[in-house]
C-alpha cells in the first residue's frame, strides 16, 4: 500500500499529498459529527475573529492568569485529535495543482486498478477520509472518497492512490 497520493494530469503543477500529516491541518473535518450534526463550513477569517474575541473576553473577565480549566480544555482537544475520524475537502489541494481551463473531469485510481471518474463540477463535494478512530487508514488506504451529501458513506471509494485531472 502506498502512503502518498499523486495529483497529475491536466494541471499546471503535479503535486504529492501525504495524508499522514493532515491530522494537524486546521481544515480537517470531524467526520464523527459531519454527517449527523449538519456540519457547517465556516470562513477561516470569521472563525479567527471569533476565537480572538472569545480570548479577549476571557482575559477581561478572568485576568491574564490561566484558569485551572484551561489545561483540561487543551487535553480534551488533543485527545479528540487522537481518537477522531477525520477527512478534508479535496478542493483545498486541487487549487494548488491549478487545473487548466480545459480540464473537465477528475479520476480516482485505486490500488486494485479501478478508476472512478467524475465531473470537476462536483469537486466541492468530495471529501478525503484519512483517519479512523485517530489512526491513519492502512487497510484500503491511504484515503477513502466520500461525498458531502453522505450518499456513499457505507460504500466509499477505497484505496485511492492517484488523482488524475483530464
Amino acid at each position: 500500500m502506498k502512503s502518498v497520493i499523486h495529483i497529475t494530469g491536466n494541471v499546471q503543477y503535479s503535486i504529492t499529498l501525504d495524508p499522514g500529516i493532515w491530522i494537524f491541518d486546521d481544515r480537517r473535518i470531524d467526520l464523527d459529527s459531519f454527517f449527523t450534526d449538519g456540519f457547517v463550513e465556516v470562513d477561516e477569517n470569521e472563525a479567527y475573529m471569533k476565537s480572538m474575541g472569545k480570548h479577549w473576553s476571557r482575559e477581561i473577565m478572568e485576568g491574564a492568569t490561566f484558569p485551572p480549566t484551561l489545561e483540561t480544555e487543551k487535553q480534551f482537544e488533543e485527545s479528540k485529535e487522537l481518537t477522531g475520524t477525520f477527512g478534508i475537502y479535496l478542493h483545498h489541494f486541487l487549487k494548488n495543482a491549478v487545473p487548466n481551463d480545459n480540464a473537465k473531469t477528475i479520476t480516482f485510481e485505486t490500488d486494485n486498478g479501478e478508476s472512478h471518474t467524475f465531473s470537476l463540477d462536483i469537486l466541492d463535494t468530495i471529501i478525503l477520509k484519512y483517519s479512523i478512530d485517530g489512526k491513519p487508514i492502512r487497510e484500503n488506504g491511504p484515503v477513502h472518497i466520500l461525498f458531502k451529501d453522505g450518499s456513499n458513506i457505507d460504500n466509499p471509494i477505497k484505496g485511492v492512490v492517484a488523482v488524475n485531472v483530464q
